[in-house]
């Protein structure tokens, strides 16, 4: 979605500094550092430390659209409107919510400015319009990608050596926390040389715990651990909101509208407007059309590059055709998308039931109320009534007068109309039914549809 930030009068980005808060203990003189347990603090393992430590500021990129930092407690945004003020990151889901109320491709939102941010480091800095903040932003890697490592945790506290020139150590400093350990980090110069007790242990994304006992199983551990999840960096700010599990109980659970088709940035909903997908575990999904025909595919979902994908696949309905990415999932639609240009919206039709069709059925719906000429728009049968009551058939104009009259039959899904003779006399013949519901039919004749549907007053 497209966010815009309202500007504000420019100005420079004031450095505030913050206070490392970590406990250090008395100098201890005289102690000869082990080669092992000591690092430049400019060294490839330190700069992993550094990354791991890093403050994650991608909670909150639906409203700076940057991992590189967040925006501090609280603040005041314009949503489509609407505003509101952050207190908390569970308030960024209200955001969240109002822009998931309309199916629309462009959200507004504004920053009431001035903001405070705070950067990777832990340091703060106060934004005082938009132009600062795009500029701060665009110091990210492009797509919100930040450097920090997320899938994986130190455990706290860890104890850090220092060392003077002559490799003396002159002090301890006992961490407790990510800001401490970055903080501590942040104010090293680059030729300091720095310790750390072993062993320590750390956490992967997924509980499991990892003990290490040197510096090269420390950075085997933290080099492993780049890649090993979905750090959640982009802008999707949908893409958590479910699993791969919760889609597919889902998508067999009911059946499914088909609502909106946009292939090639091109609005093909028309031509599959009230199409009925039925998926079951076996995989296989089933296409009702409105005129009662149906496709069968193939149906799977998978993880490709940490979102959740719908694979389709049909013969004939090859605007489905794709790995679709699922944008969205609420308590009755889901989202599906791919690129910029090509989107598919399905609406649970949990309450849909199949309608009998028998002839008996044909001809007790028929029976009742007056039924019109649906597809007729511009031709002079859209003026016209028809009554179906006592197997006859009366054609009626707008002043209420029979303009035309005859009877008709059903026999096995055929329905037969018989004896007109003026307006509609080009109507007599077999008409196949193809959809059957207890207000609208669907008949068949050649090439020829013809739809009437059901008024009652």
């Amino acid at each position: 979605m497209k966010k815009y930030f309202k500007s504000a009068m420019y100005a420079g980005l004031l450095a505030v500094a913050m206070t490392f808060t970590a406990c250090q203990t008395d100098p201890v003189d005289n102690q000869e550092p082990n080669e092992e347990t000591t690092m430049v603090a400019s060294s490839a393992t330190a700069q992993l430390i550094a990354r791991t430590a890093s403050n994650d500021g991608s909670f909150d990129n639906i409203v700076d659209g940057s991992s590189c930092f967040d925006i501090r407690f609280p603040y005041t945004v314009s949503v489509n409107g609407l505003e509101i003020t952050i207190n908390s990151e569970q308030d960024l889901y209200l955001i969240e919510k109002i822009f998931d109320a309309v199916d629309g491709d462009d959200d507004i939102l504004d920053i009431i400015f001035p903001v405070t941010v705070t950067l990777a480091d832990y340091s703060e800095i106060t934004i005082e319009g938009v132009e600062d903040l795009r500029e701060l932003a665009a110091e990210c890697t492009e797509g919100g990608d930040d450097d920090d490592i997320e899938c994986i945790d130190f455990i706290y506290p860890i104890t850090l050596f220092t060392f003077d020139i002559n490799s003396q150590q002159t002090g301890s400093v006992t961490v407790e926390s990510d800001r401490e350990l970055r903080r501590f980090f942040a104010g090293l110069g680059p030729n300091d040389l720095i310790g750390i007790d072993f062993p320590i242990e750390l956490e992967m994304y997924d509980g499991t715990k990892v003990t290490v006992d040197s510096y090269q199983e420390l950075a085997d551990a933290l080099e492993r651990a780049k890649n090993a999840c979905d750090e959640d960096d982009d802008d999707d700010y949908n893409d958590d909101d479910f699993t791969k599990e919760r889609l597919d109980n889902l998508l067999v659970e009911c059946p499914w509208w088909v609502r909106d088709v946009r292939r090639d940035n091109l609005n093909q909903t028309d031509q599959y407007l009230e199409y009925l997908m039925n998926f079951t575990e076996d995989g296989t999904v089933t296409v009702t059309g409105s005129a009662g025909g149906t496709v069968t595919g193939t149906w799977e979902t998978r993880i490709t590059d940490w979102r959740v994908a719908l694979v389709l696949e049909f013969e004939t309905m090859i605007d489905f055709n794709l790995e679709w990415f699922v944008y969205e999932i609420d308590e009755d639609k889901i989202k599906l998308f791919k690129g910029d240009h090509d989107r598919i919206v399905l609406e649970t039709a949990c309450d849909y039931e199949e309608e009998p069709c028998t002839d008996d059925d044909i001809v007790a719906n028929l029976s009742e109320c007056i039924w019109i000429v649906a597809n007729a728009e511009g031709s002079f049968l859209s003026e016209l009534t028809l009554d179906f009551s006592n197997m006859n058939i009366h054609v009626r104009n707008p002043n209420e007068m029979v303009v035309d009259e005859g009877n008709w039959e059903i026999d096995n899904g055929v329905l037969y109309f018989n004896d007109l003779s003026m307006e509609m006399a080009n109507y007599i013949g077999e008409w196949i039914v193809i959809d059957c519901r207890s207000d609208r039919l669907e008949l068949k004749r050649g090439d020829e549809i013809l739809v009437i549907e059901r008024e009652c007053n």
